[in-house]
C-alpha cells in the first residue's frame, strides 16, 4: 500500500510552486483548499513535487506538540518531496499520521530577489529656527524607500507568516519612515546649525543624515534590508505668515551682518593706509610749522642798515638756536621715515671654482654675463653661504637657469 495513497483527501499529487509575479511572502495552498479549512489547506501529499525558483526560499512549517519546527529549501530546486531533503519530515512521515493521511505543513514562499518600493509624503509640520523661535515654518517632505529581504530567518522571527499581507506591512514601514524623517528634519536646525530656510538647498546632506537611521529601523524592527533611501523634496508652505516673517527677519539679520563686516573691512583698510602714510603725513605737517617758524626767524634776525636800526644780535642768536633745533627735528623725522622702509632683499651670490681656481662671489646676473662670454660653463662648481660643499653648477636649479638663456653662437662674418 502506497504511503498517503487515499485519493479522497487531495486527489493527484500536488506541484508546490509560486507563480506570483510580485510578492514578498506568499502562502501555498492545494487546489480546492479554502482559508477556513486549515486541515485541507495544509495537507501535503507525500511524493508531491516542489519547485523553488532562483531568488526564492520555500519554508515548510510543521506544528508539533513541542512547538513549531521549520525546513528551508533555497532555490533553485525542482524535485519530489523526500525525507532526505527534509530532515524534520523524516520524523513525521509514517509516525504522526500512521500513513493514513497527508502530512500537515504550512508552506510559504519568500521573495529574496524582488525589491519593494514605498513612496512617502509627510503632511505639513512646523520647523523652528533656533534663532527665531517665534516663527514655526510649515514644512513637508516627500521621497521613497526601496527594500528587500536578505536574512529570511530573521524576518520570520519578527513576523507571523500566516495571513501576511504585503500592503499592511508596507503601511507599517511607511509610518515608521514618516516618523523618523519628520523627527530628524525638525531637529536639524538646532543640532546641525542649518538655518530653516536653507533646508531646501541642503537636501543631499539631510538625505545622508536620515538614511543610516532608517536602515537601522528596517533591519532591527522589520527584518528587511534598506537598498535605497531617496529624499526627493523638502518644501515650505510659502503662503504661511510665519514663512514671510522668518524671511523678513533673516534678511534684516543678513543685511546687518554684511554692513558690519563691510564697516570692519573698510576700517582695517583705512588704518592700513593711514599707517603707511603716517610718517609722510607727519613730516608734511611739521614742515609747514617749521616753514612758518623760519619766516618768523627771518624777521627776528633782520639786519636793517637803513634808518639807523642796525643789527639785532639777540634776534640773530635766537634764530640760530631755534633753526638748529628745527634742523635736528627735520633730520629725526627723515630718519624715522627711512627706518620704516623695509630693507632690500639679500643679494644671493655664488663663488665659482674650476680646476682649483676659485673666484667670486658673483650674483646670478653676473653669472649670466660670464656665461655669455664663456667665462662660466657647466663644468664649474659653485658654492654659496649655507651650502655644505661645492656642487656642479647644473645641479643647483637656480644656477642652472643661466645656461638656458645663453644666446646662440654669432653668425659667421659676411663675405664680400
Amino acid at each position: 500500500m502506497a504511503l498517503f495513497g487515499n485519493k479522497s483527501e487531495g486527489g493527484l499529487m500536488d506541484v508546490i510552486r509560486c507563480d506570483e509575479q510580485e510578492y514578498l511572502v506568499w502562502k501555498w495552498r492545494p487546489k480546492g483548499a479554502t482559508l477556513n479549512d486549515n486541515k485541507r489547506e495544509n495537507s501535503i501529499r507525500w511524493g508531491s513535487s516542489l519547485r523553488v525558483k532562483e531568488g526564492e526560499v520555500a519554508i515548510f512549517v510543521y506544528k508539533q506538540k513541542d512547538g513549531t519546527t521549520q525546513d528551508f529549501i533555497i532555490g533553485a530546486y525542482d524535485s519530489t518531496i523526500k525525507t532526505a531533503n527534509f530532515p524534520i519530515l523524516a520524523n513525521i512521515v509514517g509516525s504522526a499520521f500512521g500513513g493514513n493521511s497527508p502530512f500537515q505543513a504550512e508552506i510559504y514562499f519568500i521573495n529574496l530577489s524582488g525589491n519593494i518600493q514605498i513612496k512617502f509624503g509627510i503632511p505639513f509640520f512646523d520647523v523652528f529656527d533656533p534663532r527665531f523661535l517665534d516663527f514655526g515654518v510649515p514644512t513637508t517632505a516627500r521621497g521613497s524607500i526601496t527594500f528587500n529581504i536578505t536574512d529570511y530567518k530573521e524576518f520570520i522571527k519578527l513576523h507571523r507568516l500566516i495571513n501576511f499581507e504585503l500592503e499592511d506591512f508596507k503601511t507599517q514601514i511607511k509610518d515608521a519612515v514618516t516618523k523618523y524623517v519628520k523627527g530628524i528634519i525638525t531637529n536639524i536646525p538646532s543640532e546641525k546649525g542649518i538655518p530653516v530656510l536653507q533646508l531646501e538647498r541642503k537636501i543631499l546632506e539631510i538625505n545622508d543624515l536620515i538614511q543610516p537611521k532608517i536602515k537601522d529601523v528596517l533591519e532591527n524592527d522589520f527584518g528587511v534590508n534598506l537598498k535605497r533611501f531617496d529624499l526627493a523634496t523638502i518644501e515650505f508652505d510659502k503662503e504661511s505668515k510665519n514663512y514671510d516673517e522668518l524671511r523678513r527677519v533673516t534678511a534684516n539679520l543678513q543685511t546687518t551682518k554684511l554692513e558690519a563686516e563691510l564697516g570692519i573691512e573698510l576700517k582695517d583698510k583705512t588704518m592700513q593706509v593711514e599707517g603707511k602714510n603716517m610718517s609722510v603725513y607727519q613730516l608734511d605737517k611739521q614742515s609747514e610749522v617749521l616753514k612758518t617758524a623760519a619766516e618768523n626767524l627771518g624777521q627776528m634776525s633782520n639786519v636793517n642798515l637803513g634808518g639807523g636800526a642796525g643789527l639785532n644780535p639777540a634776534g640773530l642768536m635766537m634764530g640760530m638756536g631755534i633753526g638748529g633745533a628745527m634742523g635736528n627735528q627735520m633730520g629725526g623725522m627723515m630718519n624715522n621715515i627711512n627706518n620704516n622702509v623695509p630693507p632690500p632683499p639679500p643679494v644671493i651670490a655664488y663663488h665659482i671654482s674650476l680646476n682649483g681656481q676659485q673666484s667670486g662671489p658673483f650674483t646670478i646676473e653676473q653669472l649670466k654675463q660670464h656665461t655669455q662670454s664663456g667665462q662660466f660653463t657647466k663644468n664649474h662648481h659653485v658654492w654659496k653661504e649655507g651650502m655644505t660643499g661645492w656642487e656642479l653648477a647644473t645641479n643647483i636649479q637656480e644656477v642652472a637657469t643661466v645656461f638656458s638663456v645663453m644666446p646662440p653662437p654669432p653668425p659667421p662674418p659676411a663675405t664680400i
